[in-house]
């Protein structure tokens, strides 16, 4: 697999890779944020990867597909889709009725949960509307996170960021009392990271199907039937052979696949 990199710093799209299989191969452009790690980030050299990007690429050889990677802002990412900017979403994004209304989406190539994250040694330990009137909570905007805290904390004092990263960096530097997240990516940054080691998840995990879907599915277009068909049956082929276990593995302790 051969990534070759052109950024543009000041573009909202960045063309940031593309996978070279062949001159006749069929060209596809796979959208992601390029802003959530583990999932989807950009390495200082531009060259974007993640769980998303490597299990995409994946799919795209297995189809016969020569893909570009495409990195968008996550509040742009559908609208993206529609004007025909790429073919397909792999951006770790929830399968959602609300989303169904605009776009179809794969079978899950991954579960999910949420979580709240809080500062080591926080006083803050039930989850409720009425013990949390009084804080500033955080979330990424235009996600099931957003909508999350929206719903259940309606007295709160809520805070909206562009990118998980600026929800993190407020998260670290004391501005905000509590942010909820993606169960992963946020057992990453707590564990792994310097700046989150000031934070730890807290409470049970946020499962309720309202906010979290079915899974984590790749987005296509209503009308690409065939597309979403041949993604379907790549992704249960690497499942088999252990290729998902491979790229699983090299980001993760569990199998995101199952939870387990």
């Amino acid at each position: 697999m051969t990534l070759r990199n052109t950024v543009t710093a000041t573009a909202t799209a960045l063309v940031v890779g593309s996978f070279a299989i062949g001159a006749s191969a069929e060209s596809l452009r796979l959208g992601t944020e390029g802003a959530y790690p583990p999932f989807n980030f950009i390495e200082s050299d531009g060259t974007i990867t993640g769980f998303d990007v490597e299990i995409g690429l994946e799919l795209c050889a297995r189809i016969g597909a020569e893909c570009e990677v495409v990195a968008q802002d996550w509040d742009g990412i559908i609208p993206g889709l529609l004007a025909n900017k790429y073919d397909f979403i792999i951006a770790s994004m929830f399968i959602t009725e609300e989303r169904k209304k605009q776009v179809d989406f794969s079978e899950p190539y991954y579960l999910a949960a949420m979580t709240h994250v809080v500062p080591k040694g926080s006083d803050i330990t039930e989850f409720s509307n009425d013990a949390l009137a009084d804080k500033v909570i955080g979330a990424q905007a235009g996600t099931t996170q957003a909508d999350f805290i929206e719903a259940m904390y309606p007295d709160a004092d809520i805070r909206l960021y562009p990118t998980q990263d600026e929800v993190n960096l407020d998260m670290a530097s004391g501005r905000i009392d509590m942010q909820v997240g993606d169960f992963l990516p946020m057992l990453d940054w707590t564990k792994k990271s310097d700046d989150g080691a000031c934070c730890e998840l807290s409470g049970e995990p946020i499962t309720d199907p309202a906010f979290v879907g079915e899974g984590v599915g790749i987005a296509l277009r209503q009308e690409d039937d065939d597309l979403r068909e041949r993604l379907n049956a790549a992704l249960k082929e690497i499942r088999a052979d252990g290729t998902y276990k491979t790229i699983n593995d090299k980001y993760f302790d569990v199998d995101v696949y199952t939870m387990k």
